[in-house]
Parts: structure tokens; C-alpha cells; sequence
């Protein structure tokens, strides 16, 4: 597999620039990192949250991890992890574990962490184990302009 048919299409229709960095096999974020000998706070990972309301996307550095009270107070929402199932539902032209950083083309709300807002470049997920997208800074931040941000994840 290479990057997902939705998240490919999408950043192509939005004309943004990006590269695919081929990695050994890994099942997490934090693992693909270490397999494209990268730091793990540059590469987004992506937490797939839901309640009543329906889903949300949060993107944190790999590096660290969600705090569910400060997103949950900050979006007044009472959020939980999505079940896999619900993840091979919502990203299905996604392998489990591989979730693009971008929710737009699933029609899934994205919440970012700040700390992903100021770096010069950045990675992500391209839905499958093998790759990820690599793109500016400025260009992830004009994808997500308008996106809502704030603070909830702490280093592990």
C-alpha cells in the first residue's frame, strides 16, 4: 500500500506541496518514527476521539500523548478513544493503526496540538505501516488554517 486514495486526493485538490518518505514496517506513530530516523516530535500522530456529537481527530506529536481532560475541557465535549472498528469504518482505505493526520477528506473535525503549529516541518501517517507524508511547516499550517488548536498532550 502507498498513501491512501481520500488523503492523497484531498491534498491534491487543497495543491499542497508534500513527499512520501518510505520507512521500514512499524504499527505506531512513535515506530514509524524511530524507522525513518526521526524525531519523534516531529511526526503527527493522530488520535481518533468520539462521543454523542460524533468524531474528532486529535493531532499531538508522537512523542507524547493526549490528555483527555484538557481536551475535553477545552472542546466541551466528553470524548473517548474510538473503537477499532470504528477506526476501519471511518479511514477504510486506511490499514488500522495508520491514521492520516488529516481528517478533512473523512469528514472527521481535527483539533491540533500547538506545539505541532510552530515547527518548520513535519510528518505524518499516509495510511498504511510503510510511509509517511512529509510536508513545510507552512504548508500544514495553511492546510489547517482555521483549524481549531490549543494544549493537551504531555511528553510520555
Amino acid at each position: 500500500m502507498t498513501i491512501a486514495r481520500r488523503l492523497k486526493w484531498y491534498l491534491d485538490v487543497q495543491g499542497v506541496d508534500y513527499e512520501l518518505v518510505h520507512h521500514a514496517h512499524a504499527t505506531s506513530s512513535s515506530g514509524s518514527a524511530r524507522a525513518a530516523k526521526l524525531p519523534g516530535g516531529k511526526v503527527a500522530k493522530s488520535v481518533v476521539l468520539e462521543d454523542e456529537r460524533g468524531y474528532v481527530l486529535a493531532l499531538v506529536p508522537a512523542s507524547c500523548r493526549v490528555l483527555l481532560d484538557e481536551i475535553r475541557q477545552q472542546l466541551d465535549r466528553d470524548l473517548q478513544l474510538a473503537s477499532e472498528t470504528e477506526l476501519r469504518e471511518l479511514f477504510s482505505d486506511c490499514e488500522v493503526g495508520a491514521v492520516p493526520a488529516v481528517g478533512a477528506p473523512y469528514n472527521v473535525p481535527t483539533v491540533i496540538d500547538d506545539s505541532l503549529l510552530r515547527l518548520p516541518d513535519l510528518y505524518f501517517e499516509a495510511g498504511d505501516h510503510r510511509e509517511l507524508v512529509h510536508m513545510s511547516g507552512p504548508a500544514f499550517r495553511d492546510l489547517f488554517a482555521g483549524v481549531q488548536h490549543g494544549r493537551f498532550c504531555k511528553p510520555h
